[in-house]
């Protein structure tokens, strides 16, 4: 039986710290400037990395998990601002999909983040993974967590305006830098996969007050959940 690996990507050094923390028999190699480290948690080979921010190094990054890592699932854990109102800072989404918020070709008749003449561009996430998140949540008493779909866009979405139209346009739960770049990649290759994420603001031009205290405890947060799953996989 082949072992399978499985990849687990943060975006900040918040995300992945506590996970490279827990890491045992760890090996590190460096490629295209991301640094991964292979070893066991609760008995699973996985690989953990910091992808970076935004969205090509997401995709680089995913790719090379694939490719030189050979990982059958990948989690990607971290923080985001809530789009949907009933979403508070600590709360969790849980991605149902993942979708490109900044792929506008609307002036050429293609809906806001339709990928031009491909066949998808709202990558679905692995529903057993997605189930996995819930029952962690459920048994780890989340106060409130949604299954939905998590935009992803090189912005930092900082005002009620557009949170209001990724929201009812896009039908957005969260908005982050990242999860739709590996999503696409995940589903290219094939590799299923989750976004886990922590609400770390509320994308409305109040992150300078409480993004840098929140990111911490939020990464504990989503941390826990995806401790939770590794477990059980």
């Amino acid at each position: 039986m082949t072992t399978q690996v499985i990849g687990l990507i943060g975006a900040m050094d918040e995300e992945v710290e506590l996970l490279l923390g827990q890491l045992e028999n760890k090996v590190t190699t460096v490629k295209a400037g991301v640094t991964y480290a292979s070893g066991t948690l609760h008995g699973k080979q996985v690989v953990v990395c910091k992808s970076g921010v935004g969205k090509v190094n997401a995709a680089v990054t995913t790719q090379i998990l694939i490719d030189s890592f050979g990982v059958s699932k990948i989690l990607f854990t971290g923080v985001a601002g809530a789009l949907h109102p009933d979403l508070n800072i600590g709360d969790i989404v849980i991605s149902s999909s993942c979708m490109q918020h900044d792929m506008d070709v609307t002036p050429l008749g293609f809906a806001r983040g339709m990928i031009p003449y491909q066949e998808v561009s709202d990558f679905p996430a692995d529903q057993s993974l997605i189930e996995l998140a819930e029952e962690a949540c459920k048994e780890l008493s989340v106060d409130h967590y949604v299954i939905g779909k998590v935009l992803s866009g090189d912005q930092f979405i900082a005002s009620r305006e557009i949170v209001q139209t990724l929201y009812e346009d896009l039908n957005g739960a969260c908005a982050e830098m990242e999860g739709s770049a590996v999503a696409q990649v995940c589903y290219m290759n094939r590799v299923p996969y989750v976004v886990i994420r922590s609400m770390s603001d509320k994308a409305d031009g109040s992150a300078h007050v409480n993004f840098p205290e929140f990111t911490v405890k939020a990464s504990r947060r989503s941390h826990e959940i995806v401790n939770y799953m590794l477990g059980r996989l």
